[in-house]
């Protein structure tokens, strides 16, 4: 079994080389794109510097989940319903949901991926 410092450092790692930020900026709260300043392409980087570096297979969807933000299930005036996330809570078990929930608002759903949502999902697929 990985460690959780080794599991964070790799993370860490696998960031700093697919955003080309400096180590120092990542942090547990650091927001992937707002504040380290990826961009939706930079995800398909990540999960493959992720799967390189840790042997896993991360399903299409696995860690940024697909198709919430256009279902019109999901999302109604600029808001994501109850349904979308009771969507996101069964898709994103590694996210903390709670600031999100006060204020659901789309623009603010990149706020959930954060550098210690990847290392929880990644230490959780570890086992």
């Amino acid at each position: 079994m990985v460690e959780q410092n080794e599991v964070y450092q790799k993370v860490k790692e696998c960031l700093v080389e697919a955003l080309g930020v400096d180590e120092a900026d990542i942090v547990p709260g650091a927001r992937i794109m707002d504040d380290l300043g990826a961009e939706s392409i930079d995800f398909l980087d990540i999960v493959f510097r992720l799967e390189k570096a840790f042997g896993i297979k991360i399903p299409r969807g696995g860690l940024f989940p697909e198709n919430i933000l256009s279902n019109d299930a999901f999302v109604k005036d600029g808001k994501v319903t109850q349904q979308g996330l009771d969507e996101l809570r069964k898709r994103m078990p590694c996210a903390d949901l709670s600031a999100f929930e006060k204020d659901p608002r789309v623009g603010n759903f990149s706020s959930l991926f954060t550098v210690d949502l990847i290392h929880r999902y990644v230490a959780g697929m570890l086992g």
